[in-house]
């Protein structure tokens, strides 16, 4: 289908201004909390709260959410997106506060280190800490350590992915399920999706490439599954996953290839793409109806999971 009205009427005003690759990092991260209401509503019946945990080579911040009056058995390890350059645990509390009402789900929401400073394997490092203390401490947080999942969007799904598929090589965890949102997976940056959505639907081909080079130290890390999960070499044995795509989004075909790659290898999958949205939608809940929507969609298929 066309563009959707709405995801055309929010990228018009931007039209002009300059990509991410194009304005020095520090400008861009500044620019990403203009206006931290752009997701939505914040569930009033979720209790937010922050704490830091010890990581690998620093002291990490999470965000955990708890529905209030719940005792919540479900749980959730999530990773935001961001390019892995950009955002924070702050851009996602309409998002997650929602899912964690929805699921009657404690989510815990990892603020990972950034690249460039931080490269792999620095923020998958991270992540799997926060799946760590996740596990570690799931009794104190009222979870059922055989119902958490793991998921993120975008390099956050990127992010998810590999913490899945070193978890299954380490034999750490019991992960109930991956929630992968627009993941960016591969480093095919002449697919279909890349080609035919490589501008004017926010997330390019020419910065998608770029935020590639600032998170991976150099070609030895284009074979590591956990940096590149397309890179696998098997997707057997992994826990059951929701992949999300979007029609005119450079990483529609990551997303799409990693559901073909994980179905074919024996794993489940509900794969699911929405027409005529953009890369990010989820988190456009204020402009896009969709980003709402979304939220149910999600909440339906973890519970679809969990219940199986």
């Amino acid at each position: 289908m066309a563009l959707h009205p709405q995801c055309a009427a929010f990228l018009a005003p931007g039209a002009d201004a300059p990509e991410l690759i194009d304005i020095p990092i520090a400008t861009g991260r500044a620019g990403a909390y203009a206006d931290m209401t752009i997701s939505g509503e914040i569930a009033s019946d979720v209790a937010i709260s922050n704490r830091f945990i010890p990581g690998p080579t620093a002291d990490l911040l999470i965000r955990i959410y708890q529905p209030a009056g719940k005792s919540a058995k479900n749980g959730l390890v999530y990773f935001h997106g961001g390019g892995w350059s950009y955002f924070s645990v702050d851009m996602y509390d309409a998002q997650l506060s929602a899912l964690a009402q929805m699921t009657d789900s404690v989510i815990i929401s990892v603020n990972y280190q950034k690249s460039p400073e931080h490269k792999f394997p620095i923020p998958h490092d991270d992540c799997f800490t926060g799946l760590s203390w996740t596990f570690d401490n799931a009794e104190a947080l009222g979870i059922n350590r055989n119902k958490i999942g793991v998921g993120g969007d975008s390099a956050g799904g990127n992010l998810a992915a590999g913490v899945a598929l070193r978890n299954r090589d380490e034999k750490s965890f019991p992960i109930a399920y991956q929630l992968l949102i627009y993941p960016c997976l591969g480093l095919d940056f002449e697919s279909d999706s890349y080609n035919t959505n490589a501008v004017g639907y926010g997330l390019s081909k020419r910065t998608m490439s770029w935020l590639w080079s600032l998170y991976l130290n150099n070609e030895s890390d284009h074979a590591n599954p956990y940096a590149v999960p397309l890179a696998s070499q098997s997707c057997a044995d992994l826990p059951p996953a929701i992949v999300i795509t979007a029609e005119f989004d450079v990483l529609r075909d990551d997303g799409f290839r990693y559901a073909q790659k994980l179905e074919h290898d024996g794993t489940s999958v509900i794969y699911r793409e929405y027409p005529g949205m953009i890369h990010g939608f989820f988190n456009y809940g204020k402009f896009i109806d969709d980003g709402i929507m979304a939220r149910t969609h999600f909440a339906e298929a973890i519970k679809e999971l969990l219940e199986s």
